[in-house]
C-alpha cells in the first residue's frame, strides 16, 4: 500500500486498508493451512505485523477500530457481529451495503454499522450459507439459511434485491425461553401454560397460527418441550431452528436444488418420509405448501400429538389457510372433504400476535369443535380482551377464560391430565404491560 499520511486518508482509503489486510491475513491462514480451532490465535497475533506492511501510523482509536473490523470479517460476519453478539437485539434487517436496522424489545432502530459496498454485503451471505451447501447468485437470487446457533437467515441479492444486497436474521437466544418465561413477559398466563402442557401431553393435534414475527417458532419450541422424553420425534424445518432438549429427536431441513436444478428435497417429501421412520411425534417448523395435505392425513391416521404452525392472523383465518394449503397439493378434493379432514385432524389452535407495540402474546386458544354442516366450529377457550392504550403507546388488556369448558375434557382425562372445570369459569388475568 502507498503509506500516505493518515490525515489524508479517505473514507475509500480505509475500505482498501481493511481489504489488504484481511486479504493478507486470509492467504496466510491458507498458506500455513491452519485449521479453524486455531484461526482466531493466528490471525490476532499477525494482524499487527501485516499492518507494520502498509508503513501507516493511524491513531491508536482508528487503528483498533480497523483491527475489530478486519477481525470480525474474518473469523465473523462482518459490521453485523457486534449486532449478533448483543443480546437485547432480536432483529437485524440489513438492507443494501449502508441501511442496516435491528429490533429491540419489539421496536425498529437504525443501526450504527454499515458494510463496505455490496460485495462486503454478498462476502458475508456466501460465509453463512457455504457450510450449508447453499448457493445464492443472480440465477439463484434467494436463500434460506441458518447460523450455528440457529438463528434464521434469509438473504436475497441482485437483480431482486433492486437497492443492493439484503440480510434478513432472526435471532434466536442462547438461553432456551421456558414457559415460566412467557409467563413472565406475559405472553401467556400459568394456566394457560398448564392448559396447553396438558394437551401436548394427552397427544393432541396442534396448529400454532401468527403473523411473521409474531413468535410461533418460539412458542413451538415452548411446547414441544412438554413432550414426555420417552417418545421419539421428527423435526421438519426450511432451516432448522428448532431447540428441542429431549435426548430422542431426529432433525431434517429441506434442500434446494443444484445449479441444473435437480435434487431438491422438499418439506412434503421429508413428511411423507417421516412417516416410516417410527416416529411419536411430528413437529413441522411451518407448513406453507401441499405438506398440509399429508400432514392432515398423518395426524388422522394415528400420528396424534404433532406439532405445526401456519401463517394466519386468527383462529378462524388458520382453517381457511390450511384449506388453501391442502388444495395447494394438486389434488381434487371437494371443499367439505378438506374440511372435514382439517375438523377431525386439527384438536387446537393457539393464536400468537405481536401487538402494535411490540408485545407478543397469546391472544386465542380455541379448541376446533367439529363440523356443523359445512362448517368448522371453533370455540374459544381462552382469548386477550384489549381494553386500551395507555400514554406510552402500551397495549392494555387481560387474558382470561371464556367460561366454557371444552368438548374435549373427558380425552384429557382419559390421558391422565387432570384439571378441574374451575380453570375455566375464573378471569385469569395478566396485565399486558409487559414486552419482549
Amino acid at each position: 500500500m502507498n503509506p500516505a499520511g493518515s490525515s489524508s486518508l479517505t473514507g475509500q482509503d480505509l475500505i482498501r486498508l481493511k481489504k489488504y489486510l484481511a486479504d493478507n491475513l486470509v492467504r496466510a491462514l491458507e498458506m500455513e493451512g491452519i485449521s479453524a480451532a486455531q484461526r482466531p490465535a493466528f490471525v490476532q497475533k499477525n494482524i499487527a505485523q501485516v499492518y507494520e506492511q502498509t508503513q501507516l501510523k493511524l491513531p491508536e482509536d482508528l487503528k483498533k477500530q480497523i483491527f475489530g473490523q478486519v477481525l470480525n470479517d474474518i473469523l465473523g460476519y462482518g459490521p453485523i457481529q457486534i449486532l449478533l453478539d448483543d443480546p437485547d437485539v432480536t432483529e437485524i434487517m440489513v438492507n443494501g451495503p449502508k441501511k442496516v436496522f435491528v429490533e429491540k424489545k419489539g421496536q425498529l432502530t437504525r443501526a450504527n454499522v454499515a458494510f463496505d459496498d455490496d460485495d462486503h454485503v454478498v462476502r458475508i451471505i456466501e460465509r453463512i450459507i457455504m457450510p450449508l451447501g447453499r448457493r445464492v447468485d443472480s440465477d439463484s437470487p434467494t436463500v434460506d439459511a441458518r447460523l450455528p446457533d440457529g438463528s434464521r437467515v434469509n438473504a436475497v441479492v441482485r437483480p431482486v434485491a433492486i437497492d443492493g444486497p439484503s440480510i434478513t436474521i432472526r435471532k434466536f437466544r442462547k438461553d432456551k425461553l421456558k414457559a415460566e418465561d412467557l409467563v413472565n413477559y406475559g405472553s401467556l398466563t400459568q394456566t394457560m401454560a398448564d392448559f396447553l402442557q396438558g394437551c401436548v401431553k394427552a397427544r393432541f393435534n396442534i396448529v400454532i397460527s401468527g403473523g411473521t414475527g409474531s413468535g410461533k417458532t418460539t412458542l413451538l419450541n415452548v411446547m414441544s418441550g412438554f413432550i414426555p422424553e420417552n417418545e421419539r420425534i421428527i423435526t421438519i424445518e426450511d432451516a432448522a431452528e428448532l431447540q428441542l432438549q429431549q435426548d430422542h429427536v431426529m432433525r431434517m431441513e429441506t434442500k434446494t436444488a443444484n445449479a441444473d436444478g435437480l435434487g431438491a428435497v422438499t418439506i412434503r417429501e421429508l413428511v411423507r418420509n417421516s412417516l416410516r421412520m417410527r416416529p411419536d411425534r411430528i413437529v413441522v417448523g411451518e407448513v406453507r405448501g401441499g405438506e398440509a395435505l399429508d400432514m392432515l392425513q398423518a395426524m388422522n391416521t394415528g400420528h396424534d400429538g404433532s406439532l405445526t404452525t401456519v401463517h394466519s392472523n386468527s383462529p378462524r383465518d388458520a382453517l381457511s389457510r390450511l384449506e388453501t394449503l391442502v388444495l395447494m397439493a394438486g389434488m381434487d378434493l371437494p371443499l367439505k372433504v378438506v374440511r372435514q379432514q382439517i375438523s377431525s385432524a386439527i384438536d387446537l389452535i393457539v393464536q400468537q400476535t405481536r401487538l402494535k407495540d411490540g408485545q407478543r402474546k397469546v391472544t386465542a386458544i380455541t379448541e376446533v369443535a367439529g363440523m356443523e354442516g359445512d362448517t368448522v366450529v371453533l370455540t374459544d377457550v381462552f382469548k386477550f380482551n384489549q381494553t386500551g392504550v395507555d400514554a406510552d403507546g402500551k397495549v392494555l388488556g387481560e387474558l382470561r377464560s371464556t367460561g366454557i369448558r371444552p368438548n374435549f375434557m373427558p380425552r384429557l382425562e382419559a390421558a391422565g391430565v387432570k384439571m378441574g372445570a374451575e380453570i375455566f369459569a375464573g378471569n385469569f388475568s395478566n396485565n399486558s404491560s409487559s414486552r419482549r
